[in-house]
């Protein structure tokens, strides 16, 4: 009965949101067929939904999602092995935190894809620009939440560590780490969501390549059911990636 309750629980929270998902676009098809919103601005449903097999036929998605997949994979390692090593520096120089952590702060609520101009004299219209610019995207979240769980570790735990002579390498990776990986991961996650924003939106912006690139087409040639079925395709490939990364994350994390 346990089994079967907790079976009911799991899937209850996906099909309450897919079932409000439906129900938002029942609402929607119903308020543009009256003519309370405007059908020359957003689209019936049906044909966004009747699009999306076109779309992924007819405008090589498979190819455009493997380009956008390229950027993402060197943007969401670069975040890991520069934002962690920083957030770790951060948490070991008290003086250094105090220095910096309100700016990395900033990093974080700063309009930086306003700057895709300079970027672009800097590295040409190319991924590097792509990949750099998101990379400094998502740097600061991990950065916070690396310095976050660093120094969130419980003091007992360092005194057991210290009451068996770990030395500072083992202190960090034995008890530090997987004390902070928790934190850590919500970081990367935070990270990792800028990033996708930011390949996505940069792709956009300058026509190259990738998932922007194919809505950037369809809104130029204004097929409105087209743009609408590209954006919902971009959030079903987010929310696949996002799902595949809770798993990681409940592989790698330490039992309680």
């Amino acid at each position: 009965m346990a089994d079967a309750g907790a079976g009911r629980s799991r899937w209850a929270a996906p099909a309450l949101g897919a079932g409000s998902v439906i129900a938002i676009f029942a609402a929607l098809e119903i308020l543009l067929k009256t003519g309370i919103v405007n059908r020359f601005i957003v689209p019936y449903p049906s044909a966004v939904l009747l699009s999306l097999e076109r779309i992924i036929v007819e405008e090589n998605v498979l190819g455009r999602v493997g380009e956008t997949a390229f950027e993402m994979f060197f943007s969401c390692i670069a975040v890991i092995l520069i934002g962690v090593p920083i957030g770790t520096a951060l948490y070991r120089y008290r003086a250094l935190r105090r220095a910096v952590e309100d700016w990395v702060a900033a990093l974080a609520a700063a309009p930086l894809v306003l700057a895709f101009p300079l970027f672009l004299v800097l590295f040409g219209r190319s991924s590097l620009t792509i990949i750099v610019m998101s990379v400094i995207t998502g740097l600061a979240p991990i950065i916070i939440k690396t310095t976050e769980g660093l120094a969130g570790v419980r003091p007992v735990l360092i005194n057991v560590g210290k009451s068996l002579k770990m030395g500072d390498s083992q202190m960090f990776w034995k008890i530090l780490i997987p004390a902070a990986l928790p934190v850590i991961f919500s970081g990367i996650r935070l990270s990792w969501t800028f990033v996708l924003i930011s390949v996505v939106g940069i792709e956009f912006l300058i026509n190259l390549g990738g998932l922007g690139q194919l809505i950037n087409d369809l809104a130029e040639r204004y097929d409105l059911p087209g743009t609408y079925a590209a954006i919902l395709f971009v959030v079903g490939v987010s929310v696949c990636f996002f799902m595949i990364l809770e798993r990681v994350e409940t592989w790698l994390r330490p039992n309680p």
